[in-house]
């Protein structure tokens, strides 16, 4: 009997696994798919670097950059290249977003006046949301809700649609504040102005920042840095380290798990599942470690708890393709100066958002090309999958080509489908996972990660996988001692 059973091998499954490999716990990872990794795929083609998902970990949350140097990728990642741009479409211009902003958000006057994203009615409520007061109660909110009533409708849809919501390809209206963004929640109800608290952090990391003055008595400070780094051969370089890292023989691809049950286990053991195999199969463990998507993990816990597969089958999930472009450098006007753009819902574009790859990171594309990406789908237009590659090329010409000055057919061309890969945290969230959380606890030895329940970006999974490798750990060691005082 294996001590653990991990279904699932996406970046959630793989820092389980890494995790439990360092505390010497043997464990089995099934996983369906033909390769690991999940929604990170980077390729090499044509001398282009492409990630087809995510292309970037959060220095922020360090969890992502501290796995890949212990995997010994510390000397491999890399900044974003200068200038850190971020534009933003308003009708038929891409705005650059105001310097000195938290999410969005300015903590500085003269860039956010300065810009011409927003209406001067916009900027008036936007500033005037020091003088909002904070929300009395702790029920949770949209994004949607919580932008408009501190910042008023014109920050909602050219500010929080498009990058709060954007991020998770979802409906501004329908995602949690308190899930997705804890600390604008939490620095309203700490200092009512989100305005005023950034401001006053802003101020006072300069300060810290610039503790040494120059002869003439000028405050020193340094550039800002990247807020995100990668490494030169894409995400999968990180995905790739783990697997390595980890015992061959413990690895099942191409492994459809159907259920999961309850195991039968001697009185003097511990408690045991039965996981059962698509090929006939049957794997039996003293724990499970269920690091799938939510409607998977229903699947399979349908027979073991169906009140548990209800709640997992509740967390919503939207589907995206992401389209890769390649040009000439001289076929495109624009000077790709950032490292792309998001486009608002009331623009109607057809896409999401687009990301300048070979503009983004150092070394994606042959000298004298650029490598573009192009978003679309998610809860804003479900169907767009639907459309064949030949379709979604052309939905990306037809917005790139006037906003970034494109001439001719591109070089290559790539679309990658992620069907139902954007786990949607929506209003209640917290709250359903309390729910999961409780039936969980009447099956010990049974645990869930992954970007569905916990968090959604590679940090958060991160560290949700390894946390979750030492509850198992643990919970083992517990029940073990629990059968030896019953023998």
């Amino acid at each position: 009997m294996s001590h653990v059973i991990i279904v699932g091998g996406g970046i959630a499954g793989l820092a389980t696994a890494y995790e439990l490999h360092k505390r010497h716990v043997p464990f089995v990872l099934l996983e369906s798919a033909a390769r690991a990794g999940g929604v990170i795929l980077s390729e090499e083609v044509d001398g282009y670097t492409i990630d087809a998902g995510p292309d970037s970990l959060l220095v922020q949350k360090p969890e992502a950059v501290t796995l890949c140097e212990e995997l010994g990728l510390g000397g491999r990642l890399v900044p974003t290249q200068p200038p850190r741009l971020a534009f933003i479409l308003r009708g038929g211009v891409l705005h650059p977003l105001p310097a000195s902003s938290v999410l969005g958000i300015p903590t500085r006057v003269g860039p956010f006046v300065r810009t011409r994203l927003f209406s001067w009615t916009g900027k008036m409520r936007m500033g005037a949301e020091m003088f909002v007061p904070p929300r009395l109660n702790d029920a949770d909110e949209s994004i949607g809700a919580f932008m408009t009533r501190r910042f008023g409708t014109e920050a909602t849809e050219y500010l929080a649609e498009p990058l709060l919501a954007g991020i998770h390809a979802g409906d501004v209206d329908r995602l949690s504040i308190r899930a997705l963004f804890p600390r604008l929640a939490e620095t309203e109800r700490a200092h009512g102005s989100l305005l005023l608290a950034f401001r006053k952090q802003r101020s006072s990391a300069e300060r810290s920042r610039g503790a040494t003055t120059g002869s003439a008595g000028t405050l020193a400070r340094e550039p800002e840095s990247s807020a995100f780094r990668s490494l030169p051969g894409g995400l999968s370089e990180m995905t790739r380290a783990l697997v390595a890292a980890l015992p061959e023989r413990s690895i099942r691809l191409q492994t459809h798990v159907e259920r999961v049950l309850a195991g039968q286990h001697q009185p003097s053991d511990p408690p045991a599942y039965r996981v059962d195999i698509s090929s006939g199969e049957s794997l039996t463990a003293s724990s499970v470690v269920l690091a799938a998507p939510a409607f998977s993990v229903a699947r399979s816990v349908r027979d073991l708890d169906a009140h548990l597969a209800r709640l997992c089958n509740e967390i919503r999930y939207v589907s995206t393709a992401t389209i890769a472009l390649a040009f000439p450098r001289d076929a495109v006007a624009h000077p790709l100066n950032g490292s792309g753009f998001v486009v608002p819902k009331v623009e109607n574009a057809g896409l999401l958002a687009a990301s300048w790859l070979s503009s983004k990171w150092p070394h994606r594309a042959p000298a004298g090309r650029v490598l573009l990406r192009a978003f679309a789908g998610g809860a804003r237009d479900p169907s767009a999958l639907q459309l064949s590659d030949d379709e979604l090329v052309k939905r990306a010409m037809d917005a790139l080509v006037p906003l970034l000055g494109l001439a001719g057919l591109p070089l290559l061309t790539r679309v990658y489908r992620w069907e139902r890969a954007n786990a949607q945290h929506e209003v209640g969230h917290l709250a359903r996972m309390a729910a999961i959380d409780r039936a969980l606890a009447g099956h010990p030895g049974l645990f869930v990660t992954g970007s569905g329940f916990r968090g959604v970006g590679i940090p958060d999974c991160v560290a949700d996988g390894r946390a979750t490798a030492r509850q198992a750990a643990e919970w083992l060691v517990r029940s073990e001692t629990d059968a030896a005082s019953r023998i």
